[in-house]
């Protein structure tokens, strides 16, 4: 084990014998394959982190017990001062070592830097100067490259260049972003490997294979590939414009045609680059990669090359395209198959004006493809674009991709499949597609009958350069029959079951609803909502994955695919499985009117007390004085089904409002404002209520509405009216009156109905499944409402008042279920505690409501304020 290996493990041999701890190195090192700089000591110390964390390292080091404070800062020396120096007219000391410190930091797991490295860096902002060239130093003569061992510092040699690699990028695990380039340089002693790293990579410049070039003031170490010199910011790398070639090895670049290139070598090609198809990814052994397959052409033949992992990158950095010219040196061959193919691993790829035959795909007109061409080339513009759709493979039960779009050029459109990770290409409507290697296939779901397949191979370019003036005039008529439509002309138009793209505000959102579909008994989903853009007002109608879209009330959306629909007396749009909804950022929006704007121009505001129980198209603003509990009930198909009652007013008079559904799980705080848009209006038990329906939006009301709405203390006030018995009239609504229990009722604290027709049921016994007398249906449980009848009297006179249910717990201030137990067990057990009841005074708020047959007032009691003897 190496000395600086050992001193790590002796940080953790209380914990790992010397075999584990050498295993433990090995079965981490392929993690970290991709970072060239990373040693093994560097593994190692990894190992050490793995056991007894950074905090507990910093203790093994006699530091500071704070993992901060295990960072050792910098020192001002005499080589580090005689640095600063060179700057100290652009900064203090302090200044200096503060930066010496940040970089040190932000490299601390890159082994390669020290604090003269740093200290280089900083000074190479403010002052530009030649290197000098180290190789003059008697410190840095000349070394043979075959003399170098591992371990050497600051040496120097001078060899000729063999092979250059395309710079790759990195990051570290602190997630700092890096460049590293690979360059064989050889003596006629031996080859050594010269790494250089983003400070370096300058010096490439005017560098080329079969140069002969001085390196200075690097390090050597022991690589994956043998002997590797590490270069620092400050080493040399520069051409040695002054050495005899003769006294180096020769260079030869030899170009091999793609028809003879033999298996399991190193070759030169120059080629057409033909097709670039989508990157692929992959896992292995745990770890993800990824891979792409340019196809190539020369005058000889084709051939596939393929880039794995960070090399990939290089077609982006590189901007290769179909149709390049490239030299690719150092490409290793393999066969399989009995087909041979290209790899790139140390090699590097030139892109140039290269002489190789010209290669043009023949581009085929979209109204001339029939089902069966394969291999085909199209071009056009994405005229339609639905979002990927996720499914589940039958073969393995493993999750796949799709993504649809149709292309169009001048002589028709056709439909597109992209599968697997091509379908995550960045494709926006309106954009130019050029589809290379497609195959035709019948498709009756499409208007053409027939669509375009696509494989691994497929190449998509986006956007594609160098377009003809006649198709870029071609894409151009076509681009500008794609803006959306004006609600307006939707709504005026003849047409039905076209697809429309409109841009506009959602005004409304209904709660999600299930159905039976009568084909096949599978289950759906549709949501109402309503949108605008100021011409017109239309309803969405969103279907299954659809109604799990976000829409907010008042934001703005594209709406593209949406499909017309005619019904008796409107028109609508269907947003389905090919319909995308996109949400638009302000700025995208600012040629809409504002929420606020369109709000006035689609709704009539009314008061309270204005308010007529066939009113359409109007909002109401009123803060909450009163807010009920989630009540579930039960349709008479058995279904359940929820109901919020919350309770507003404004300056003029209060109202009820009913949440149904999803609304009815909204929490809301009593003196909150709200703002209420296209309500149904009902009258209920000579009282109007607002109903939220699917076209109902709840807001938050404008900075100038709240201004005009009354307080929550100057609101309860208002609305709750004290008067005395004799004052009180027929309808009055939310009366505050105070008086004492009299001639109370206690025989009918339990109301037992049918949960099916609602009919009372009496004091029958219950025993298991009961008939009801009266609608035929049979129950296993009634639905019990608690209800005390009694008579309330002030000085003024007497009126009858029924509490319930809840009312009823606080009066005899027992739980609901208790009480239902206990008179169940023994119908008269409760009597002397609702008799105990009589005489005591009660401050209430209820509405008044006339009973007609026996022609007398009743109070419906809401809330008691307050209760005392």
């Amino acid at each position: 084990m190496e000395k600086e290996i050992l001193e790590q493990y002796n940080k953790v041999k209380d914990i790992l014998s010397e075999e584990e701890f050498l295993n433990e190195i090995e079965q981490i090192r392929p993690n970290f394959e991709d970072l060239p700089f990373m040693d093994e000591v560097d593994i190692a110390k990894e190992v050490v982190k793995n056991h007894i964390g950074a905090a507990d390292i910093s203790k093994s080091e006699d530091s500071i017990d704070d993992a901060d404070s295990s960072f050792e800062k910098v020192v001002m020396t005499n080589e580090l001062l005689e640095k600063y120096n060179q700057i100290k007219d652009y900064m203090s000391e302090d200044e200096f070592l503060d930066e010496m410190n940040k970089l040190k930091k932000e490299n601390s797991d890159v082994s390669f830097m020290n604090e003269e490295t740093f200290a280089d860096q900083i000074v190479g902002r403010y002052v530009e100067s030649e290197n000098e060239i180290l190789t003059e130093r008697e410190e840095y003569s000349s070394d043979n490259i075959g003399l170098l061992e591992d371990g050497d510092k600051d040496k120097s040699f001078t060899g000729v260049v063999k092979t250059i690699s395309n710079p790759r990028s990195f990051k570290t695990r602190k997630g700092n972003s890096g460049k590293v380039c690979n360059v064989d340089v050889e003596d006629k002693t031996g080859k050594i490997r010269v790494v250089l790293w983003t400070e370096n990579i300058k010096h490439l410049k005017n560098i080329s294979e079969g140069d002969i070039v001085h390196v200075g003031g690097v390090d050597i170490k022991d690589g994956y590939s043998g002997l590797e010199a590490s270069m620092r910011p400050r080493s040399v790398f520069e051409k040695a414009v002054d050495a005899d070639p003769s006294d180096y090895p020769t260079y030869t670049e030899e170009i091999t045609p793609i028809k003879d290139v033999q298996a399991n070598t190193t070759v030169n090609v120059i080629a057409r680059i033909t097709r670039i198809p989508p990157v692929r990814t992959y896992n292995k052994n745990g770890k993800d990669g990824k891979v792409a397959s340019l196809e190539l052409q020369d005058a000889s033949g084709t051939i596939s090359y393929t880039l794995w992992n960070n090399n990939v990158d290089l077609i982006q950095s590189l901007e290769l395209n179909d149709g390049d010219t490239v030299k690719i040196l150092q490409a290793q061959v393999r066969e399989r198959n009995d087909e041979k193919s290209l790899s790139h691993w140390d090699g590097r790829i030139i892109k140039g004006d290269f002489d190789v035959p010209e290669f043009e795909h023949e581009v085929s007109k979209i109204g001339d493809l029939d089902d069966g061409d394969s291999d085909i080339s199209i071009i056009g513009v994405v005229t339609k674009l639905q979002d990927i759709r996720k499914f589940i493979r039958k073969s393995d039960k493993s999750e796949g991709q799709l993504r649809n779009f149709n292309i169009t050029d001048d002589t028709g459109s056709i439909r597109v499949t992209l599968w697997g990770e091509s379908a995550d290409i960045e494709i926006k409507k309106g954009d130019i597609v050029k589809l290379i290697g497609g195959t035709v296939v019948y498709d009756e779901y499409t208007e053409e009958g027939h669509s375009i397949n696509t494989n691994f191979s497929t190449q998509i370019s986006v956007n594609p350069k160098n377009l003809s003036e006649d198709d870029e005039l071609i894409f151009n008529n076509i681009k500008e029959k794609l803006q959306p439509m004006q609600i307006e002309q939707v709504v005026l138009g003849d047409e039905e079951n076209i697809d429309v793209d409109v841009m506009g505000r959602i005004m409304s959102v209904g709660d999600i609803r299930t159905f039976e579909r009568p084909s096949d008994g599978s289950q759906g989903k549709v949501r109402s909502a309503s949108f605008s853009d100021g011409t017109e007002v239309i309803q969405l109608s969103l279907w299954d994955d659809k109604t799990n879209v976000d829409l907010d009330v008042g934001n703005a959306y594209l709406l593209e695919n949406a499909r017309v629909r005619f019904s008796m007396d409107s028109i609508s749009l269907n947003i389905g499985s090919s319909s995308r909804v996109i949400s638009l950022s302000e700025d995208q929006a600012k040629f809409l009117p504002s929420f606020e704007t369109l709000e006035k121009m689609i709704y009539e505001y009314r008061e309270i007390s204005d308010l007529d129980e066939y009113d359409e198209n109007i909002y109401v603003v009123g803060r909450i004085f009163e807010v009920f509990d989630v009540r579930e009930l039960e349709r008479d198909d058995g279904s359940k089904y929820l109901l919020r009652n919350i309770e507003i007013a404004d300056n003029s008079q209060a109202i009820r409002v009913s949440l149904w559904g999803e609304n009815a799980k909204r929490e809301f705080d009593e003196g909150e404002a709200i703002k209420i848009q296209n309500p149904r209006i009902d009258l209920y038990n000579d009282q109007l209520t607002l109903n939220i329906a699917e076209s109902t939006a709840i807001v938050k009301p404008s900075d100038e509405e709240l201004m005009n709405l009354p307080s929550f203390d100057e609101l309860k006030e208002a609305i709750y009216v004290p008067k005395e018995i004799e004052a009180i009239e027929d309808n009055d609504v939310n009366v505050r009156v105070t008086g004492t229990l009299q001639d109370i009722v206690s025989e009918r604290l339990l109301l037992r109905k049918c949960p099916h027709c609602s009919n009372t049921i009496g004091d029958v016994e219950l025993d298991g499944e009961t008939m009801c007398d009266f609608c035929g249906e049979t129950f296993d449980e009634p639905r019990t409402t608690l209800m005390i009848p009694t008579t309330l009297v002030d000085d003024t006179g007497d009126i009858g008042v029924t509490f319930f249910d809840n009312l009823v717990e606080d009066l005899l201030e027992m739980p609901r279920e208790e009480i239902i137990n206990i008179v169940t067990d023994d119908p008269g057990a409760l009597d002397g505690r609702i008799e105990d009841l009589e005489g005591l005074t009660v401050e209430i708020i209820a509405n008044v409501s006339y009973d007609e047959y026996n022609e007398v007032r009743k109070l419906n009691p809401r809330k008691i304020l307050q209760k005392y003897y």
